[in-house]
């Protein structure tokens, strides 16, 4: 099993996109890249300790590639917003990639560029791509939030 760690906005409509993903095996909720340590989300919603909302995605590398984890990264959400996604304003709601491995660095990287230069977005791709620090999982309410709620997405 390997991870990855994605941030694109709120952390639920991300987690129910790669949760279905065939070869992603586990995905939690968390906040990553900020200061405080075991942040609540009352806290991370402040806008003042530096984290963002993210998934932690375990996947099987044998079923499913970093690069289409990559894919479905780029294609659902926005990469040019900076700290925000729609109506959600912050830092907290900032497009990261966290990367666990140098390949994941080499691999995020150029998949940016690839996108930058696609065409796709008017505007430059803000997305920062950045060591992986300390995960923190998030309150049980906001795992699988969707899910629980037989919800498939909060997509704007």
């Amino acid at each position: 099993m390997a991870i990855a760690t994605f941030g694109a906005g709120c952390f639920w409509g991300v987690e129910e996109t790669f949760r279905k993903v065939p070869g992603v095996k586990n995905t939690a909720v968390g906040y990553m890249g900020g200061t405080t340590v075991n942040p609540t989300y009352e806290d991370v919603c402040t806008d003042k300790t530096g984290h963002a909302e993210v998934v932690q995605v375990e996947y099987d590398p044998a079923e499913v590639s970093y690069e289409d984890l990559l894919d479905v990264f780029w294609n659902n959400h926005n990469p040019t917003t900076l700290n925000r996604q729609g109506p959600d304003v912050g830092t907290q709601y900032r497009s990261v990639i966290f990367y666990h491995t140098p390949e994941q660095k080499e691999l995020a990287e150029a998949s940016k560029k690839k996108m930058d230069q696609s065409g796709k977005w008017k505007n430059p791709i803000v997305t920062e791509i950045t060591p992986a620090a300390s995960f923190y999982r998030a309150e049980e309410y906001h795992q699988r939030y969707l899910q629980k709620r037989g919800i498939d997405s909060c997509h704007i």
